[in-house]
């Protein structure tokens, strides 16, 4: 799993060189992003929307795109408010404390996406989100330790000295915070 010190590190260019290493050595690769937001959506083949990240990432494995690759989709419509997208299908407009409430629905369909794409692929990269550190979003994690726990994956932390946090990422490293007792199944 690539996780970051913050936002805009280059998680979602670590990735595809990831999915494409890998695919060019024959592994059967497959990306995912459990939650992820952005306003470039892309529409899949099936009529589905899902993040344009993860569609590089699946050209990059060489497959086609799938909404099971990024299950749930934030498309910001204001400061606190976002569109709402879950497998690909729009479910609302959410203010964020609403939406940042009950996960569950969400965790489900992540992790159901999931499954369905371990099922089939050998290895699957996990793109975290933000930062596993900051600890105003762990009770409602679903994107960063809690599917790296899910998904039994080791992390790989990406840092941009210019962007901070990864000097002191080396000394108390993000996951140094999260405990499994947090963990919300």
């Amino acid at each position: 799993m690539v996780q970051g010190t913050s936002s805009s590190i280059g998680k979602s260019v670590i990735a595809p060189a990831l999915c494409r290493i890998l695919a060019q050595n024959g592994v059967k690769v497959a990306p995912f992003k459990a939650q992820n937001m952005s306003n470039n959506s892309y529409v899949t083949a099936d009529g589905g929307e899902m993040g344009r990240a993860q569609v590089v990432q699946a050209q990059a494995s060489g497959i086609e795109p799938h909404t099971d690759m990024n299950p749930v989709l934030l498309k910001p419509e204001a400061d606190s408010r976002s569109q709402v997208v879950v497998n690909g299908k729009p479910i609302g407009s959410f203010e964020a404390q609403k939406y940042w409430g009950d996960q569950t629905e969400n965790w489900k369909a992540v992790t159901e996406d999931y499954d369905r794409l371990a099922s089939k692929h050998d290895v699957i990269i996990l793109e975290g989100a933000g930062s596993p550190a900051e600890v105003n979003l762990r009770d409602r994690d679903i994107v960063n330790m809690k599917m790296a726990a899910y998904a039994k994956a080791s992390v790989i932390l990406v840092g941009d000295i210019d962007r901070g946090g990864a000097s002191s990422a080396r000394c108390s490293a993000p996951w140094n915070c999260y405990s499994p007792k947090n963990e919300h199944s």
